[in-house]
């Protein structure tokens, strides 16, 4: 697989990493431990060197998930995860309250570095946006960890345009981890110019908008009841059937190219910038080989150009998050 370089910092990457949140988080039960560490593994020996986790994720089992997959090959692969969360309920299992002051960060650490099986972390986000701690506090308890070599690079994850160039004047971010898909392109209007102006590299989660740009859910699917989709207002049945339509065009894309869906969705957020790293999630063997498949799509200008302009015609409906948890992107 052909790597590519999170900005200025050139932390190199394959150019398709792996999400591995919905192994035990977010879409429903927690699968097989052994399992998903066999697709962890595949994923490796297919080539994927970036594995994006978080402590919030389970909580905690899908860092000792990561950890225990990867040890075998730790110093060949980039792992990423995330601070920022604490429990908000007395049985540690409701993970909901914000708290990136310096000394929680300084414990977490920690407590994610043994999770992981490893004595650095390559790339480190600040999961959302601490209202009540100044980035720059957050960003110079970083600056002390790479410091003292327990971190490699300083993400952030959902910030907006000013918290972003606040915290890169302490410590320079290597990479803005944010929702981006042909779903959701919000990052278009000032995300991307400002990462392009300071160096920074992009790492799109949900690049297949929670798997509704594969083709393979519509109008009449079911969620499980653990499944974070069904309070996500674009995945209301009168929404994804309002939404079909784009669905469609990268349909038949997908056609033209002898391609599926997925791939298409892939290719088109590679060919925007030589510095963006999707990160789209699976449980299943072969989603994985599709989606690796996807970066040998070459998608011409011309492609672009005709996909741009019908997707222009195309009115998408639906929020991206129910409003309690917009209030927490984009500051």
């Amino acid at each position: 697989m052909q790597t590519r370089k999170l900005g200025i910092a050139n932390l190199e990457v394959s150019a398709l990493g792996l999400g591995c949140m919905g192994m035990s988080f977010g879409y429903g039960p927690a699968q097989d431990k052994k399992e998903m560490i066999a697709i962890i593994r595949s994923a490796f020996e297919k080539g994927i060197t970036f594995f994006d986790t978080a402590e919030i994720y389970g909580p905690l089992i899908n860092e000792e998930l990561v950890g225990e997959a990867l040890a075998p090959f730790r110093k060949q692969v980039v792992i990423a995860t995330k601070f920022g969360f604490k429990p908000a309920s007395q049985d540690e299992t409701h993970w909901s309250a914000l708290d990136s002051r310096p000394e929680h960060i300084k414990k977490v650490v920690e407590d994610s570095l043994k999770r992981l099986k490893t004595d650095v972390i390559d790339l480190y986000y600040q999961h959302r946006v601490d209202p009540e701690v100044p980035i720059e506090d957050v960003a110079g308890a970083v600056k002390d960890l790479i410091q003292q070599g327990k971190v490699k690079h300083f993400g952030l994850s959902e910030a907006g345009v000013q918290t972003i160039r606040r915290a890169h004047a302490v410590q320079p971010v290597t990479a803005l981890q944010s929702e981006y898909s042909l779903w959701w392109r919000e990052p278009e209007k000032e995300i991307i110019p400002a990462l392009e102006e300071l160096g920074i590299g992009f790492v799109p989660f949900s690049p297949l908008g929670k798997g509704f740009l594969t083709g393979k859910i519509d109008e009449n699917t079911q969620f499980d009841s653990k499944d974070f989709r069904n309070i996500v207002p674009r995945f209301t049945s009168e929404n994804r059937k309002a939404n079909q339509a784009l669905v469609d065009l990268i349909g038949m894309v997908a056609k033209e190219k002898d391609a599926t869906p997925a791939q298409i969705a892939l290719a088109w957020l590679l060919a925007q910038k030589p510095w963006i790293v999707p990160i789209p999630g699976t449980t299943k063997i072969n989603r994985l080989e599709e989606n690796i498949g996807s970066t040998v799509i070459e998608l011409t200008a011309n492609d672009l150009q005709a996909i741009e302009e019908a997707a222009s015609k195309i009115t998408l409906h639906g929020a991206r998050y129910p409003e309690h948890l917009q209030k927490r992107v984009g500051r």
